[in-house]
């Protein structure tokens, strides 16, 4: 293994980055702006640096689709800082890097178990693959209506009664920093002989910080998708898909290459590569750092009363193995408010944008990045809100996760003749497209599930409130698809 993996302070591809900026080479290739020229009103908007940086793969810049020199190895130091065997830059996002664990573990009417409460991205495989779903359904907390982790029983329950899956997928954290009892799962899949997906798009700290839930490598899963630009510090859309030992890198590389671009953006490697040569140097007090923002901000929220920034309390050793304490995940229902509606009054009336806000909750996302008279003002605003628009929470949705009861596989479902109705007329059909508040993007329906009266009124009330609904044909949600 060559030295200079273990070195970083190295930045491969910034430095091959910047000695073709040296050599001032002419531009006859793509992109057509020509380093800002062709378009000077996006030059004035990103910056003249940002144009010129945007380039095309050449030999002196490697490619990401077969990367064989400075991609490479900028791959490799970050399979290093991560603890993994192998590491692959993904340009769009944890989605691509979720969707290449699912199509590179399980081929077309092969199961995979996983929580019902993931991202849409691991369905969307599910969809292009023709994988089959063996859901767990996650524990509930009642008070605070949001799913939690799966408990290790229930993934062997599971494994047991479908003994030719093929894999198990992990959420590592939930969008609410919930963590299930990943290295027991972990030991009991490879028992059985699955592999482990780990979807830690909220994860990456999990690898830098103390005293933080155990990262997927670490707990020795077989892959992880990190999407670092959430709290890692590189741009957005640019995510990692680490590997542990035993795993073929070189077909997850040609799965990867189905469905990623060939023009990847140098503006997104680079950040990747930048982001782990910081994480690797900085990333413990960097993390250190979020966490004291966080437990601070819970501690003054908490004083505010009627709302609830939960935390590490509700640990309970099954569901609820382990908490992210940089998550800042605070209960509104209380106060009368649903999440939505206080994410709105902080965007509008305080200029405040957090993450999201859902039916009952609203999530922070907080690193050592912020500042803390921000911190401050957030507080502040959540006083104002509670005392200029508190009020009963008579009447309020409580719960955010409904079981599923699925009918048919995702991808016959969303492939299957289908008929649009009124949203209304649709109880008892099947559904066949997507329903989901973005974010989180945690589907609501997913093509193949059964539509209930309890469904319909998840989503009238969602959409009463003011949540953003995405995923349907009909951009009003007013029709749905079905399966005819």
């Amino acid at each position: 293994m060559r030295t200079y993996i273990y070195d970083h302070n190295r930045t491969p591809l910034l430095d091959a980055m910047n000695e073709y900026q040296a050599n001032r080479v002419v531009k006859f290739d793509v992109p057509g702006h020509k380093g800002g020229r062709g378009n000077r009103a996006l030059s004035g908007f990103l910056g003249e640096s940002c144009l010129k940086n945007d380039v095309n793969s050449m030999k002196p810049l490697d490619n990401l689709c077969h990367p064989v020199s400075v991609i490479r190895e900028a791959q490799e130091l970050a399979a290093d800082a991560f603890g993994a065997e192998n590491a692959f830059f993904i340009v769009n996002g944890a989605t691509g890097a979720v969707q290449a664990m699912v199509m590179s573990t399980c081929k077309s009417g092969e199961k995979i178990i996983l929580p019902r409460n993931v991202h849409r991205s691991a369905i969307n495989a599910l969809v292009v693959c023709g994988a089959v779903p063996v859901y767990v359904n996650p524990g509930i907390n009642k008070e605070l209506g949001i799913p939690l982790g799966m408990t290790a029983e229930e993934v062997e329950r599971a494994i047991l009664e479908n003994p030719d899956a093929k894999a198990v997928l992990v959420n590592n954290p939930t969008y609410y920093g919930i963590c299930s009892d990943l290295k027991r799962i972990v030991e009991i899949a490879h028992k059985h002989g699955l592999l482990v997906l780990c979807d830690e798009a909220h994860g990456t700290h999990f690898y830098f910080g103390e005293g933080l839930p155990v990262n997927g490598m670490a707990a020795g899963a077989d892959m992880a998708a990190v999407s670092v630009h959430k709290t890692g510090g590189s741009l957005t859309q640019s995510a990692m898909l680490l590997m542990g030992k035993g795993v073929n890198a070189d077909y997850v590389r040609q799965v990867i290459n189905l469905t990623q671009t060939t023009s990847a953006s140098y503006l997104l490697m680079v950040s990747l590569d930048l982001a782990r040569q910081n994480l690797a140097l900085r990333g413990r007090e960097f993390y250190a750092k979020t966490v004291e923002f966080a437990e601070y901000a819970r501690g003054e929220i908490n004083a505010l009363g009627g709302y609830y920034a939960f935390g590490e309390e509700l640990c309970n050793g099954r569901d609820f193995f382990a908490f992210d304490k940089t998550k800042l995940s605070v209960h509104t229902r209380a106060m009368g408010l649903a999440g939505i509606e206080v994410y709105d009054l902080l965007r509008d009336e305080y200029d405040i944008q957090i993450e999201f806000g859902d039916i009952g909750n609203i999530l922070a996302i907080i690193t050592g990045g912020d500042r803390a008279l921000e911190i401050e003002r957030l507080v502040s605003a959540l006083s104002e809100i509670k005392r200029l628009y508190g009020r009963s929470p008579v009447g309020l949705y409580d719960h955010e996760y409904i079981n599923p009861t699925v009918d048919l596989p995702p991808q016959k479902a969303f492939y299957a003749n289908r008929i649009s109705l009124p949203i209304e007329e649709t109880a008892g059909r099947i559904c066949g497209e997507f329903v989901m508040c973005y974010p989180p993007g945690i589907p609501i329906l997913a093509p193949g599930e059964r539509i209930t009266e309890d469904i319909l009124d998840y989503i009238a009330y969602a959409k009463e409130k003011g949540c953003s609904l995405t995923g349907p044909q009909d951009m009003n949600v007013e029709r749905l698809e079905v399966v005819e």
